[in-house]
């Protein structure tokens, strides 16, 4: 398209507007399925389309033009919007799609029969890009959640005063350790506890790995003057670490986390009488 023949679009586009808008709305209203009221259809086309006639009148040719910069916020908005309120790719790419059908009823309009392929193409450009933004905003959303969901997979708490622990269930990868690491450090300064309790008890295998991920949390722990105990070495776990031949060095283990917490009290100064009590 050229920059006149941009311009005859958008003066075509406005004195057609509201007979190319009704067609787009019923098409997008059919798609959806009720999911969006047509008011908030009516509002959120009322921005795209505006923004698509302006950029026409700006001299926009292609979707990556200056002219269009509003018009990628406005996709990129409604995208993210609805990606968070759980719709489907196809519902937010088609609710732009659907413009074509409004702008079928152009080509009787003479003045802008050859250049209807060209602002098709276009549309087509607009559909794809609000894909693409909700597909970005929608794995940003996933990854988000992931981190909410490893944040709350990964307590530190305070069980007595100057011990906390961190009882860990599933699998300990290095993000997690990171976040274990980060927890615990923080924790501790904030309680200044002198004790820290690995609890391993949820954890279903140790293999060389897991160790490394316990030693580095260890290692930050004591780095911050805190003592560390790993609890939680079941029989079958104790043996997959002597096969493996992993060894644990000079760190304290437990059976339990009850004989971590025994421990690490007396070691305090308390005696087994005034901690069972």
């Amino acid at each position: 398209m050229s920059d006149a023949s941009t311009g005859a679009l958008s003066q075509v586009l406005t004195r057609h507007a509201d007979e190319v808008r009704t067609a787009w709305l019923d098409a997008a209203a059919a798609e959806l399925h009720g999911r969006s009221s047509r008011g908030e259809l009516d509002r959120e086309q009322t921005e795209i389309f505006e923004a698509l006639v302006g950029g026409l009148a700006d001299g926009g040719t292609t979707l990556r033009d200056a002219a269009f910069d509003q018009l990628r916020g406005i996709l990129a908005d409604v995208s993210a919007a609805r990606a968070r309120l759980g719709y489907t790719p196809r519902e937010t790419a088609m609710a732009v799609f659907a413009l074509k059908e409004g702008l079928y009823a152009l080509v009787s309009d003479a003045s802008v029969r050859t250049d209807i392929t060209s602002l098709l193409r276009l549309v087509d450009d607009l559909g794809l890009y609000t894909f693409e933004a909700f597909a970005e905003a929608r794995e940003a959303i996933i990854t988000e959640q992931s981190e909410q969901l490893l944040e709350l997979s990964t307590p530190v708490v305070k069980i007595w005063d100057g011990v906390v622990a961190v009882p860990l269930v599933g699998t300990l990868d290095s993000a997690r350790t990171q976040v274990v690491m980060e927890k615990l450090l923080n924790t501790l300064v904030e309680t200044g506890s002198e004790h820290a309790i690995i609890d391993i008890t949820g954890v279903p295998a140790v293999d060389t790995q897991v160790a490394q991920h316990l030693f580095k949390t260890v290692v930050a722990a004591r780095l911050m003057g805190a003592q560390c105990t790993i609890s939680g070495i079941r029989p079958q776990i104790a043996q997959t670490i002597v096969s493996l031949g992993i060894e644990f060095g000079d760190i304290r283990t437990r059976a339990s986390l009850a004989d971590a917490l025994l421990d690490a009290l007396e070691s305090g100064g308390r005696s087994a009488a005034e901690v069972t009590g």
